[in-house]
């Protein structure tokens, strides 16, 4: 990290966004990110890729206020209304996140590629990172997994109407909601969960904290279909890094399937918020969550202290 005081989360520990105090009682968080297109509809696309770029922001306890549309684009290859379509529906998940669009740059690119750059605003006390967990926390998780590869095998044609509809609702979900609820609670660390998966990112939870994270395979929801989809040979381009990433840290306990182990490294997109608090206030979380409109929130697994050369453990 910076020497400048006022850089309150930096690069050292892998965080979401950024975060600078301006004041006793106000921050910026800064984050950018961009996706390639998770379907040939040009508003899905921009839908997700501004939710997920946005949801950073919500990952550091913070609130979306302006966004910069970050654009590389095919122009000889593709239409003018591709790209408007694409614009038009990034706006609408600006718009319902309560920020603003303030510009963007556009760029020749062979590939279609879209996000955001986003600033937000934070108190500096209310900071979320995710290096705060603490043993004996327990840990919930706002969204089911397994995108990645429903994703991926719908290039195929293999994933049936009613489950890609499921898996792209999921992906447009703007973290708003759950990350208001949580501002209630006493959150320990938080993250989204994002492209290296939810073993990648509960890992770089645990060497924040330098903690033991266990998940439970039972507890972790999943999209319907996906486990069909690994069952089938399926896969995507970024499980075998992600587990190369976090297979020197893991432990799996017990019988875990090859399917169910290529689940925890399937990349999300605009995935769930992970959160660590106290064990004995998880539960009132997870029914606040679900009795204010977020769709999935499971207790997932648990925090403890390290005492062998672990990290995490998977049963």
């Amino acid at each position: 990290m910076g020497t400048d005081p006022n850089l309150i989360v930096g690069y050292d520990t892998s965080d979401d966004a950024g975060v600078y105090r301006l004041s006793e009682s106000e921050a910026i968080v800064v984050t950018a990110d961009f996706i390639t297109p998770p379907t040939d509809d040009p508003e899905t696309f921009g839908r997700v890729a501004a939710a997920n770029a946005i949801s950073d922001v919500y990952a550091m306890g913070g609130r979306p206020l302006t966004c910069v549309n970050l654009v590389a684009f095919p122009a000889k290859k593709l239409p003018t209304e591709t790209l408007a379509g694409i614009i038009r529906g990034a706006q609408q998940k600006i718009a319902e996140s309560g920020a603003v669009l303030a510009g963007g740059h556009t760029v020749e690119d062979p590939e279609p590629k879209f996000g955001l750059a986003v600033t937000g605003i934070v108190h500096p006390d209310r900071v979320w990172t995710n290096a705060g967990a603490r043993a004996g926390d327990a840990l919930v998780l706002t969204k089911p997994i397994g995108s990645g590869v429903l994703l991926n095998a719908n290039l195929k044609g293999w994933v049936n109407d009613a489950d890609l509809a499921a898996c792209l609702a999921t992906l447009e979900t703007l973290n708003r909601r759950a990350a208001e609820i949580a501002g209630d609670y006493a959150i320990h660390a938080a993250t989204d969960v994002t492209g290296f998966g939810l073993a990648g990112h509960a890992l770089e939870m645990a060497k924040g904290a330098d903690l033991l994270i266990r998940l439970s395979l039972e507890a972790v929801p999943v999209l319907s279909g996906a486990r069909a989809m690994y069952d089938r040979g399926m896969s995507t381009g970024s499980n075998e890094t992600n587990e190369a990433l976090v297979q020197p840290h893991l432990t799996w306990r017990g019988a875990v399937s090859k399917t169910d182990q290529s689940l925890f490294f399937d990349p999300q997109t605009n995935g769930g918020l992970l959160f660590a608090l106290d064990a004995d206030e998880a539960p009132g979380l997870v029914q606040a969550l679900l009795d204010g409109g977020v769709s999935s929130a499971a207790v997932v697994g648990s925090v403890l202290d390290r005492t062998g050369e672990d990290y995490l453990e998977i049963s």
